[in-house]
């Protein structure tokens, strides 16, 4: 059985020690390896939230992954790693999002058509937890955000992240995003009493 990768003096290593020799690494280096392995299951989950597709997430969480080697130096030590890692995986998804919505646009089939079974056949694939299942449902709920308020709803609801966690993900403070949250779910409960009227 493959040994875990450690750190001079055989300790495993914490996420964040890990990500300080990671800066001074290769690509190929065992920290950097070691920190992709960690948290290779968890990126796949927030792309596939993020992204919705198994195709989209494949890609996201590749690019994610890249990003994170070539801005590996960045990581400063202020918040928890794994807090650090999540903002670059939301922002490079933002990005991915933004820059093919007009393709979504166009290829978007009809209500009722063959996405609902594409997206039930991929989730299996996407992870095997409940949670991740589940997401499909939730997506469909925030369909009328923009991207940045889906995102953070995601995070904070989905992910479990408290403020201050959003806070570093967001570039905002803490009692921001709460408000903004806030707003969010006023947005979403006029949504859903116009549903209900309209059916």
């Amino acid at each position: 059985m493959e040994q875990s990768p450690q750190l001079p003096g055989g300790s495993p290593g914490s996420d964040e020690e890990l990500a300080a020799q990671a800066a001074r690494e290769g690509s190929d280096g065992v920290a950097f390896t070691a920190l992709m392995d960690r948290y290779r299951e968890r990126v796949w989950r927030i792309c596939w939230r993020l992204m919705g597709t198994e195709h989209d997430t494949e890609d996201a969480a590749q690019e994610v992954f890249v990003r994170l080697f070539f801005e590996r130096g960045k990581f400063a030590g202020r918040s928890r790693y794994s807090t650090w890692l999540h903002g670059v995986a939301i922002r490079t998804c933002l990005t991915l999002r933004r820059s093919r919505s007009r393709r979504r646009r166009r290829e978007a089939p009809e209500p009722g058509g063959d996405f609902t079974i594409a997206e039930s056949q991929a989730a299996p694939r996407a992870s095997p937890t409940d949670a991740v299942d589940a997401a499909h449902d939730v997506t469909k709920l925030l369909e009328g955000l923009d991207e940045e308020d889906r995102a953070l709803v995601l995070m904070r609801f989905a992910e479990n992240h408290d403020y201050d966690e959003l806070a570093e993900m967001f570039n905002a403070t803490p009692g921001a995003l709460r408000m903004r949250v806030s707003r969010i779910r006023e947005k979403l409960a006029a949504r859903a009493g116009k549903l209900l009227g309209d059916s």
